[in-house]
């Protein structure tokens, strides 16, 4: 990712993983495959989020629990994820018809967003497509968000609080969600290499996605 728009000058490195498992047909698909490549002379771009539904979440759902109100207690915590994941889609409806504005007449129902119909994904670091966490931690000094939000990053790249959501936004049109699954040794060590890693490190952070 470069620093501004002349596109000169390099700021954060993205590092993502491609699928290398086995399939009787189509790509092996990487995030990096979405979005144009320098040798394409295509400006493009990815965005960046981090959003929460939880200040105060806890505090809250304790005094429940003191109470002996288990129920209003999991229904607090309850309501903040869900807050987190719809204020995560409004802002990716806001990306697609008026801040980027690739969807400016977009008119989808309900039902339509809940099925994901529109062009471009979100995906967040730790899931399927993206399953490294550290690469949150680029988020994070992106967006300032702890200095914006008081969202933090725990030692093992949970977010806190826990009703948080946070990812990258793609606009390509094909765009689409996929799981990374088991990688080679090849791949681990190239990974390891791009991000300074040790051969104990790249154990720790890529360990479910390693061939045993």
């Amino acid at each position: 990712m470069y620093i501004d728009a002349s596109r000169q000058t390099v700021g954060t490195v993205l590092n993502h993983l491609r699928q290398q498992t086995k399939k009787p047909r189509g790509a092996n698909y990487c995030l990096s495959d979405f979005i144009a490549p320098k040798s394409s002379g295509q400006p493009d771009w990815i965005g960046a989020f981090a959003v929460t539904g939880g200040i105060g979440e806890y505090a809250l759902a304790e005094s429940y629990k003191v109470a002996g109100d288990d129920y209003n207690a999991i229904m607090i915590q309850a309501v903040a994820d869900r807050l987190a994941e719809a204020f995560a889609e409004y802002l990716h409806q806001q990306i697609r018809i008026s801040l980027w504005g690739y969807a400016p007449n977009e008119t989808l129902d309900n039902d339509a967003l809940i099925r994901e119909q529109y062009q471009g994904i979100r995906p967040a670091p730790g899931y399927a497509a993206c399953p490294e966490h550290s690469e949150k931690g680029k988020i994070w000094q992106l967006l300032s968000v702890e200095a914006h939000t008081g969202m933090t990053l725990t030692e093992s790249y949970a977010m806190w609080p826990g009703a948080s959501v946070s990812g990258w936004y793609f606009s390509h049109p094909e765009s689409r969600y996929f799981a990374v699954a088991k990688i080679q040794d090849d791949q681990r060590d190239s990974y390891a290499a791009r991000k300074e890693w040790s051969s104990k490190d790249a154990e720790k952070w890529l360990g479910p996605n390693l061939n045993a």
